[in-house]
């Protein structure tokens, strides 16, 4: 009965969106009719993405069918951008990141005019989106696509409002508003705050209610919003809606067309899509700044993960570096120029009293270059910085991302335990250690150099093995010569759409039988065992063969033991159905079954809201011990597949939780758990997949987190007013936290930028207070960071008897203030050559096209320049112009047979310029007849040439003509 009622809340949150929500629909349409904002972004999203994977098969000469519309999926355009059948995970948890920001709005920010263009506020509103913009294509310059997709969720939400909230589509705008992402150009024909917009609606019925003058002068106004008070100014027009009380005052009702059922439904549709287009002109201006390859990193679109290693560089780990070295090459060299190759390389080096930095590239020469670099020295002491390297590797990896850490001594710092438990377990990333040597003790041979030994305690292993067990990664002990059998597991999980199948860790440890489910999908399957040397076992197929841990070789599997390690790598096929796998041994032990699948999934915990901003947001930190909890599943890799069974699995009780699933279609679940003990939890998810239609009956499929879901009785909430911070500043973070309990928590905030901040050590709950406790923690971020560079901070909040612990995780962009306004300008100097009328006959004639590039005196400077239609060659040469500008001289010759030029002009802040040339061609055929040439002439043409921060221009240019003389 619970889980019904939690069900039957839920519902009624949804519900309510229709009266009570001030923009488009947060999450999901009620109605099944009804446009909303994660609709919107999903639209322009697919489609834009489907047009840069279109360029870019055009200018590789390669076909693309895929028909770019409404009916997009993720699988659809990924499978048409790749090529080739992989995993979604990346590009859905992308998209859904960009959601979660969009959706965060109506929560965080509900009653800033601002972010809702409310109020008339259009300054206010185009600085928010302008300023973001900028901080996202810094963020993507530096490559921190998680931040840049947060500031981008953002702006999206405030652009997409725009069209509901103002009266544009009423004055038969058919086509976004451009000035609104162009910061040079004037926002014009404003209604004045003086000046009356709107009459009273008559009875229900709000059709007519802009007054008549105001649509024709074409004056631009919105809908004023006050969920407090009745207070407006006198003849404006309100946004309307039960939440909206200055929609109760003369003029009563609204203009907004958030929903079909709103004041002006009938107009929904129409901004709706408006706001599509105008999320795609957005998305195109960043992709123009960025580049198509940057572009599609910021959307996740991705065939394989990264490569991330985390390497103690002190003197005893030579051997460890060497072999590092060894298989990270061994992966590039055979997967480079493959689908299967890294997305990118993360390396963070750490001994003591140093840690990174973090080397982050796409380019594997790069990457090798810098492993290359790193030698063992150092290290007197016992304990490394261990856990500040893999803090570094959680923020700068992509969500979802397999970390491996290489070290033998413990972790000097293991008070950041918790830090990067909150890490772990908000970005999903799985952590495996590879610690070799590490419970011997005997001396190293760095010893002769005075070093002591660097043998592991148990306590001192048990942190390494909490973190592996939270993330779903392994801990894996060897010696040093053992080394290079335990790296296979490397070269497993860099293979593409791998997925858990089922994980189990038993502390402690007993006898117990494990059974899974394998689907149709799943290949190289691989079932990792780690624990004692005394530890036995036997796995036993759905056909009911068997095979003993005795046998190294059998009829399931081969298998190798390294250290603590057993790696079975399954030789059977096509051996669908429910396996077995029976372990024994008292003493800790862990299971973990993986195979490569297109068919995973991907959930985030989410609470729901009542209120103005009914919907749901994400929810920061762990969920609340005893409460309801509550899961937004995508499933990803199939249009197909139906869910029968979510629960939360706790192995080591056994416990598990089964949750009430509601449909949205999609893909999209919400999955409610009723009143969750205190535990450790992961997501397990059975369903069915009718994709083949090779059966007859569906295919049943399980998958499993790997991360571990926490509960507390503690909460800690925490919201900035920006998110976006200016060099040499500081922002305050206001937090509570809250907890039935009474007393004195202790606090602790870190980040990972090691920025100056200030912050409470403890805090008191004292009797009367609510249960609450408030704080503020301050951070600033030095004048000389770079813009672009992201922070992430935790805020951390821990019993006095130090049994639970909460916490939040923010992240901010660093971004200056950008001043240049205008795009690059250009000038076309001449177009030569002229082609033949048969395009049978392109390929024995060219053509040439040169123009000057500036970015003017004032300017940030240009600093690339990039063919974005042809497939000609270009070159360039600078020289300096009479003012003492700097001019870029483009010369473009290509082929007859491609008869179009655009040139995107970038400079240093992101502003982009387009200029662009077609060939002249022949109107009539040549005659047969050899001819005499002709004296050239001059002619001049006007070219449009367009910079996105700055106005279409129509420039007067020369146009050399010369007659190709041809025998046809």
């Amino acid at each position: 009965m619970a889980a019904r009622r939690t069900v039957m809340l839920l519902v009624v949150v949804v519900l309510s969106l229709t009266g009570l929500a001030h923009c488009f629909q947060p999450v999901f349409s009620v109605d099944g009719t009804s446009i909303t904002h994660r609709d919107i972004t999903r639209r322009a999203v697919l489609r834009k993405t489907a047009e840069v994977c279109r360029d870019i098969a055009a200018s590789e000469g390669r076909d693309f069918s895929l028909k770019i519309d409404d009916n997009l999926s993720v699988s659809k355009v990924q499978l048409a951008c790749l090529s080739t059948p992989t995993s979604t995970d990346m590009f859905q948890t992308a998209i859904n990141d960009i959601y979660y920001s969009n959706e965060k709005v109506d929560f965080t920010f509900a009653q800033t005019v601002k972010y809702h263009f409310d109020n008339e506020a259009f300054q206010e509103g185009r600085n928010m989106i302008t300023a973001g913009v900028s901080s996202v294509k810094a963020n993507v310059k530096l490559g921190n696509f998680v931040t840049g997709r947060q500031t981008l969720g953002l702006v999206c939400h405030t652009l997409q409002d725009f069209y509901s909230h103002s009266n544009w589509v009423e004055l038969k705008k058919t086509t976004p508003y451009s000035t609104l992402i162009r910061p040079d150009q004037p926002l014009e024909n404003l209604a004045g705050p003086d000046t009356p917009t709107c009459r009273s609606c008559t009875g229900n019925i709000c059709a007519d209610n802009i007054l008549p003058e105001v649509l024709q002068q074409g004056l631009l106004t919105s809908g004023y919003f006050n969920s407090l008070s009745s207070a407006k100014p006198a003849g404006k027009c309100s946004h309307g809606g039960s939440s909206d009380k200055s929609s109760q005052k003369d003029p009563v009702g609204g203009i907004n067309k958030d929903a079909v059922e709103s004041s002006h439904g009938s107009l929904h549709n129409k901004a709706a899509n408006l706001a599509v287009d105008a999320t795609m002109e957005l998305l195109e201006d960043i992709r123009g700044a960025v580049g198509d390859k940057n572009f599609l990193r910021l959307m996740g679109l991705s065939q394989s993960s990264v490569l991330c290693f985390v390497i103690d560089t002190t003197g005893s780990m030579s051997d460890d570096i060497v072999e590092v070295r060894r298989v990270s090459f061994d992966i590039i060299d055979r997967k480079k120029g493959t689908p299967q190759e890294p997305s990118a390389y993360i390396l963070v080096p750490f001994n003591d009293p140093d840690f990174g930095p973090v080397i982050r590239t796409t380019d594997a020469d790069t990457f090798k270059t810098s492993i290359n670099r790193l030698t063992a020295s150092g290290g007197g002491d016992l304990p490394e910085m261990c856990l500040s390297g893999l803090r570094l590797a959680l923020t700068s990896a992509p969500p979802s991302s397999e970390i491996f850490v290489f070290t033998d001594a413990p972790a000097k710092d293991f008070y950041l335990k918790s830090t990067v438990t909150a890490l772990i377990e908000s970005t999903k990333s799985k952590v495996t250690f590879m610690l070799t040597d590490a419970f011997s003790r005997r001396r190293r041979r760095s010893d002769q150099q005075g070093f002591s030994s660097r043998a592991l305690s148990q306590s001192d292993a048990q942190l390494y093995r909490d973190l592996a067990q939270a993330s779903g990664g392994q801990a894996i002990e060897v010696t040093k010569s053992d080394l290079s059998l335990a790296t296979t597991v490397i070269e497993d999980s860099s293979a593409s759409a791998v997925v858990t199948v089922f994980q189990a860790v038993m502390n402690p440890g007993r006898p117990d039988n494990f059974t899974f489910t394998v689907d149709a999908s799943v290949s190289n399957m691989k079932i990792y065992i780690t624990g004692a040397s005394s530890l036995t076992f036997s796995l036993t197929s759905s056909t009911g063969v068997s095979q003993s841990s005795s046998q190294s070789s059998g009829p399931l599997a081969s298998f190798t033991t390294v250290g603590n390690l057993r790696r079975l790598s399954l030789n059977t096929d096509n051996q669908t159905g429910s396996w077995e796998i029976s372990v024994n041994s008292n003493n800790p032990y862990s299971v973990k079954v993986t195979g490569q699948s297109s068919v995973n999934f991907v959930y985030n915990l989410v609470e729901a809201h009542e209120g103005a901003h009914a919907g749901f947001s994400l929810k920061n930190g762990r969920p609340t011990t005893g409460s309801n909890v509550t899961l937004l599943v995508t499933v990803t890799g199939s249009d197909t597949v139906t869910l029968a069974e979510v629960t939360l699995f706790d192995s080591s009780g056994p416990r598990e939780i089964n949750g009430s699933l509601q449909s949205f279609g999609s893909g999209n679940f919400l999955v409610t758990f009723s009143g969750v003990p205190a535990g450790e939890f992961v997501v397990h998810l059975r369903g069915e997949d009718s994709s083949s239609t090779s059966r007859s009956t569906p295919s049943s499929f399980q998958r499993q987190a790997s991360t571990q879901i926490k509960t507390s009785s503690i909460v800690v909430t925490a919201q900035a007013n920006n998110i976006n911070i200016e060099p040499g500043s500081t922002v305050s973070i206001p937090f509570t936290v809250s907890s039935d309990a009474t007393g004195t928590f202790t606090v602790q905030v870190n980040n990972d930028r090691s920025f100056s901040s200030t912050s409470p050590s403890t805090v008191n709950i004292a009797a009367g207070s609510g249960g609450k406790a408030n704080g503020t923690v301050t951070l600033t971020a030095p004048a000389s960071t770079a813009s672009g560079t992201d922070v992430t901070l935790t805020i951390e909040a821990q019993n006095a008897g130090a049994t639970d612990i909460n916490y939040a995780v923010l992240r901010f962009s660093v971004a200056a203030r950008v001043t240049d306004l205008a795009g690059p300008m250009c000038q076309v100097v001449s177009i030569s050559g002229i082609c033949p009328a048969s395009s049978s006959l392109c390929a024995s004639s060219q053509w040439e096209f040169i123009a000057n590039l500036t970015d003017g005196i004032n300017g940030t400077g240009i600093e690339s320049i990039t063919i974005r239609k042809g497939n000609g060659t270009r070159n360039t040469s600078t020289v300096a112009g009479a003012g003492g500008e700097n001019i870029t001289v483009v010369t473009y010759s290509a082929s007859c047979c491609s008869q179009n030029v655009e040139l995107a002009a970038v400079d240093r802040v992101g502003n982009v310029g387009t200029c662009v040339g077609q060939a002249r061609a022949l109107t009539t055929p040549a005659p047969m007849t050899s001819t005499p040439p002709v004296t050239p002439t001059v002619t001049t043409a006007a070219v449009n040439t367009t910079s996105t921060g700055g106005h279409t221009l129509s420039i007067s240019h020369c146009l050399w003509i010369s007659v190709v003389v041809s025998l046809l």
